[in-house]
């Protein structure tokens, strides 16, 4: 027995010490002012977007247009220093949730120790995938360097970079800001890929400090206002005008539809059990792992798109190999991971040319794929996060609180907790899946994953801001708004 002691400990040195020699950031030693961490927050925020714009050197100038739904998933820009984004975190998340779910790791993540070897692994993964995915993007074609193998080992560096570059940004966020950084990227992604697509008078052809290429007039290349494109269209016909408001429509439905959804909750009644007559209510949301499911399950479907690039060759006119091909601008167009990404678009394909059973296949696949990896995430991350029943009673318990007419232990609570959450959990997960590809089949801008995450995201900083932000009713809204529009 002494010995396996002795064993464990030596792992844990060894692990303390791998640690000890990554970069980290220091928890604050006293509690931050609300000002100052939104200044943190703003300041990560301005720092993410100027190194989105820093290309790197060494890389073919080319349009990246068909990993635009890598961009929105994984808060990147491919091209530049973050063309990694949050990739390398959520993936060394995804792979710890799996080894910790399966029992592989047998941790116990209600315990200090156990979560701290968790997170220590989680950021040793997430900087060792950062130079993975380095190498991958470069060899898989999806970043082609321009130059031999020194050029290649620069680019790799580059990319590994700025992935570690924003995993020290996510913990400056979430140690001396708000919220979560991981989150905070996706949504400055997303929301400014709607309002360049909203509001941007320049063509889709445009380049960084090549001004010809932005002047319409040289490019042949309409404008990027969907309200003159609809001025153009309401001359031709109905279903056209509607085609090109589809997208505003949609964005603006899945918005509406996310806040509502985010509201719905079971509300649990709880009571103090030394002050009889003072109580509370607790909700169990709809959602009751949020966006968490969406995004493993569209990391995971980008790392699978990713890894569909290796190994091509041609054949008719395509690039293949044994998961998907692709035509002359990088577009899959068949093979597996054809039935297993988003048919964007598919209302408009509907009304202007009608569906091939082909299609219909695909969007049936990619339905039920999509869903059930949302709701096998979703059943993980309960497990692995301690939302599960017995965590949550323990804490209730813990902090001196039970349930109207159980007695305060323990297993009474989790007996009432085990009705509604693990039935919340596939339930939460079936219907953020759901709302994703309910957005992608209309065409929402940002996509209907994109928009997902930045609405639930902006809606749990709403609530984090409430909060945070203890002052009077009346003038709460008026602090909040201002916070909202600093973000």
């Amino acid at each position: 027995r002494k010995g396996c002691e002795s064993m464990n400990e030596e792992k844990l040195s060894l692990i303390d010490k791998i640690v000890s020699y990554l970069p980290t950031v220091t928890r604050p030693t006293y509690k931050q002012p609300f000002m100052v961490r939104l200044k943190w927050t703003f300041l990560v925020l301005l720092c993410y977007l100027f190194l989105s714009h820093l290309t790197i050197a060494g890389v073919e100038p080319r349009s990246y247009e068909q990993f635009r739904f890598f961009e929105i998933l994984l808060g990147s820009r491919f091209g530049s220093l973050l063309t990694l984004g949050i990739g390398p975190i959520v993936t060394a998340g995804i792979i710890l949730q799996l080894l910790v779910g399966s029992k592989i790791f047998d941790w116990d993540l209600t315990k200090e120790e156990d979560r701290r070897k968790f997170q220590a692994w989680d950021k040793f993964l997430a900087i060792l995938f950062c130079f993975i995915e380095g190498v991958a993007y470069v060899l898989s074609g999806a970043v082609p360097i321009r130059g031999g193998t020194l050029t290649f080992v620069s680019v790799v560096l580059q990319l590994a970079l700025g992935g570690i570059l924003v995993i020290l940004m996510d913990e400056v966020i979430s140690k001396w800001g708000i919220g979560s950084g991981v989150s905070l990227f996706i949504a400055a992604g997303v929301a400014s890929q709607i309002f360049i697509r909203i509001f941007s008078f320049l063509p889709s052809t445009c380049k960084p400090f090549q001004f010809f290429t932005c002047i319409p007039s040289l490019t042949n290349e309409p404008i990027g206002l969907f309200w003159q494109v609809l001025i153009n269209s309401v001359r031709r016909d109905f279903v056209r005008v509607f085609t090109n408001l589809l997208p505003i429509l949609s964005t603006c439905l899945i918005f509406l539809l996310v806040v509502f959804v985010q509201g719905a909750a079971i509300e649990i009644p709880l009571t103090f059990g030394g002050l009889r007559g003072f109580g509370r209510s607790w909700p169990l949301k709809l959602l009751y792992t949020s966006n968490i499911p969406v995004i493993l399950a569209a990391a995971l479907l980008a790392n699978l798109q990713l890894f569909g690039r290796f190994g091509l060759v041609e054949k008719d006119g395509l690039m293949c190999n044994f998961l998907a091909c692709y035509d002359e601008n990088g577009k899959v167009v068949s093979g597996i991971l054809y039935y297993v990404s988003p048919p964007r678009g598919l209302l408009i394909s509907a009304l202007t040319q009608g569906l091939t059973f082909d299609e219909i296949l695909r969007a049936v696949i990619y339905f039920i794929f999509f869903t059930s990896l949302a709701i096998l995430f979703s059943v993980f991350w309960v497990t692995t996060a301690g939302m599960d029943a017995h965590s949550m009673a323990e804490q209730l318990v813990g902090i001196g609180m039970q349930i109207p007419g159980y007695r305060r232990d323990v297993k009474s609570i989790e007996t009432v907790l085990n009705r509604y959450i693990p039935n919340l959990a596939i339930i939460g997960g079936f219907l953020v899946g759901l709302i994703a590809i309910f957005g992608d089949f209309l065409n929402t801008i940002g996509t209907g994953t994109g928009v997902l995450l930045t609405v639930m995201i902006l809606y749990n900083y709403y609530e984090q801001l409430l909060s945070l932000i203890h002052i009077s009713e009346p003038t709460r809204p008026l602090y909040i708004s201002y916070a909202v529009f600093c973000l």
